[in-house]
């Protein structure tokens, strides 16, 4: 990492919308990866970086971490999915350093005061290429583009039992001595296990048939994540329920009593069908608030600053009076 390179902690602004212009290609990209419609509404403003992007998880083809090069996170909103036919998976955005300049936090803002001719050229730019028809059975099926769609194409794989990339997240500033430490030492046992084939679902399903349950939870709700046995007689002796997989990462909720933070009935497919707008009509689920992948627990995600919301079915859950004693 170079010494002028951006770390947690840093006052950024993003550049103007004439500035990212002449950063991106003919498809709106920086080396492979996309500036969406989305992140322009944020031109001109300051945020604080949260993250280096330099450890990623591969949620496409799930070959392990990868290196995302000269890239950060901002504390800012996530996604909102506006330019995406309202996908609700609400991801972390990531920013090209070339797209933020490093500020004082009382220097004059940069960005002109008058740039919409420019923003409206930026924005014609990235809605061009969003989405596009794919031919599927013989059918159209729309197909859509995104950072996450396009992560494994703007990454290049790192070495599974380097440890140099495990150190770096301490280099870089986005993990504390103690938890590159813990994560590290936990990496060396279960990635050899992983690559044996040694390891197993989390959580071994005692289900043998579909299991569900509907609550009709809407946002601000609170909930009780069930606990360990009542969450696998839900699951599939593969730690599925009806295709939604329970997580390793989700194992360290249960028993907390959560927010609900929205319904889940639409996101876009990074894995089995990428680009596809999967609806979830029948089989909706929710995500809860301050409840993300934290890359502490599961192989091939160790260190990932993505923060993912996971699904939750309702079956995993039960109504809650309110927060628990002390909480939020």
């Amino acid at each position: 990492m170079s010494n002028d390179a951006l770390r947690r902690g840093d006052v950024v602004e993003v550049k103007s919308a004439a500035e990212i212009l002449a950063t991106l290609d003919a498809g709106g990209r920086i080396a492979g990866l996309p500036f969406m419609p989305e992140m322009a509404q944020y031109c001109g403003r300051r945020f604080t970086v949260v993250a280096r992007a330099d450890k990623v998880c591969d949620t496409i083809k799930y070959t392990g971490s990868r290196r995302l090069h000269e890239s950060v996170i901002l504390d800012m909103p996530r996604c909102d999915g506006g330019g995406h036919d309202g996908c609700q998976a609400q991801c972390r955005m990531f920013w090209k350093e070339d797209w933020l300049r490093k500020v004082a936090t009382d220097a004059p803002l940069a960005v002109p005061a008058s740039d919409g001719p420019a923003l409206a050229t930026l924005l014609a730019l990235l809605t061009s290429q969003v989405s596009h028809t794919a031919e599927v059975n013989g059918k159209a099926e729309a197909r859509w583009m995104c950072q996450n769609t396009e992560l494994y194409g703007a990454t290049e794989r790192l070495r599974t039992f380097d440890p140099r990339p495990y150190l770096n997240e301490y280099a870089n500033g986005n993990v504390s001595l103690g938890r590159c430490l813990s994560v590290t030492a936990r990496a060396a046992i279960e990635e050899p296990m992983h690559k044996l084939k040694l390891g197993r679902p989390f959580i071994t399903g005692t289900a043998t048939g579909p299991v569900s349950e509907v609550l009709d939870l809407q946002p601000g709700e609170w909930v009780r994540v069930r606990d360990k046995d009542e969450i696998a007689a839900t699951l599939t002796p593969d730690g599925h329920n009806r295709g939604l997989w329970f997580d390793r990462e989700m194992m360290r909720y249960c028993g907390g009593t959560y927010r609900v933070r929205q319904r889940i009935t639409r996101f876009i497919d990074d894995f089995r069908t990428p680009g596809k707008m999967i609806k979830m009509t029948k089989n909706s689920a929710v995500t809860l608030e301050d409840v993300v992948c934290t890359g502490n627990f599961s192989a091939h995600r160790w260190f990932c600053p993505r923060q993912v919301m996971p699904y939750w079915r309702e079956c995993w859950l039960r109504r809650a009076d309110g927060p628990p004693a002390g909480g939020p």
